[in-house]
């Protein structure tokens, strides 16, 4: 229930930033996903890597900084992490401020839904990754902080606001060391966040489904 709460707000908070005109030049905040869709896509997990993210986080960071003349061109880079790419993995489209991990008003719907996804039954037995990205512009090893601060920021409030059990989420910033679309390394697409599922909990670990009573209270506080 207070996790429909939460959502709720800021379900009203994005209702009224999209109401209001968008500053000349800005693109409007893409419509948030439907949860069913999210769930649907992440609860598609039969197995995966043992992932050491922390030891990811260092590779990433150091072939950030390479400045190899032999080194290919953003489009022909070789993924650094190639295990994820096989995984269920759902893309969001979450507006930050510039050069910031503060995530916008706009977007705060997009984040409520994602953490009713996490709580829907199919998803409570799976640990997800939060992949940050960036675009081929600037200098790598700042796209790859930005790229991680973000995916922090992502992480935080869905265990802080949402109060999603932090067993559950990892992150990391892949910044332009691996695009979402490889052969156009300068699309906006490059700067969207994934949810990737990467594992399961213990059985005695996974956090209990809502119960049908929870669920019905729910439903009249949305109504």
């Amino acid at each position: 229930m207070r996790l429909r709460g939460l959502a709720l707000l800021l379900t009203f908070a994005a209702s009224i930033a999209a109401s209001t005109p968008a500053s000349r030049g800005q693109a409007a905040a893409p419509a948030a996903p439907a949860r069913d869709d999210i769930v649907n896509t992440l609860s598609k997990f039969d197995s995966g890597p043992d992932l050491d993210i922390a030891a990811l986080k260092q590779t990433v960071l150091e072939k950030s900084r390479s400045r190899s003349r032999k080194e290919p061109e953003p489009s022909k880079r070789p993924l650094v992490v190639p295990d994820i790419v096989s995984l269920p993995t759902f893309n969001f489209n979450i507006q930050f401020d510039v050069d910031t991990p503060v995530i916008l008003p706009e977007s705060y719907e997009t984040v409520g839904r994602l953490a009713d996804a996490l709580v829907n039954a199919p998803l409570l037995p799976y640990t997800f990754l939060i992949v940050g990205h960036s675009q081929s512009t600037g200098k790598r090893e700042a796209n790859v902080i930005l790229s991680q601060r973000r995916a922090d920021a992502i992480r935080d409030v869905l265990i802080n606001t949402f109060k999603i059990s932090s067993k559950r989420l990892q992150s990391l910033g892949l910044g332009e060391e691996q695009f979402i679309d490889q052969a156009h390394p300068t699309s906006s697409v490059n700067q969207q966040i994934q949810v990737v599922t990467i594992g399961k909990l213990p059985e005695e670990a996974a956090p209990p489904a809502a119960t049908p009573a929870a669920k019905k209270s729910a439903k009249k506080k949305k109504k």
